[in-house]
């Protein structure tokens, strides 16, 4: 026995299948459009706030290298003094 199909019933069972699968298909391109959106933003505004972290660190630490830079220069122009000041007193106890 041969079962034989409807064409106008196989033509709508097709549009029906099409509709639906194209249906589908935008409802899950508008997902991923949205998930991809939200994904950007989230990096855009992470990384704006670690560039505030970095740069507040990054200023902090010419801060403290400047700081260092004159305390060693401080202490240099000390010890030259004294330098000066000991060949002076041993040039004294020599002569």
């Amino acid at each position: 026995m041969k079962k034989t199909v409807n064409k106008k019933d196989a033509k709508g069972m097709i549009s029906k299948a099409m509709s639906t699968t194209k249906t589908i298909a935008n409802k899950a391109n508008d997902i991923a459009l949205n998930t991809t959106e939200t994904v950007v933003t989230e990096a855009i505004d992470a990384t704006s706030q670690w560039q505030t972290v970095a740069d507040k660190a990054l200023k902090g630490g010419l801060k403290l290298a400047a700081n260092q830079q004159n305390l060693v220069f401080d202490a240099l122009t000390i010890v030259k003094g004294q330098l000066k000041d000991g060949k002076k007193k041993f040039k004294k106890l020599v002569a």
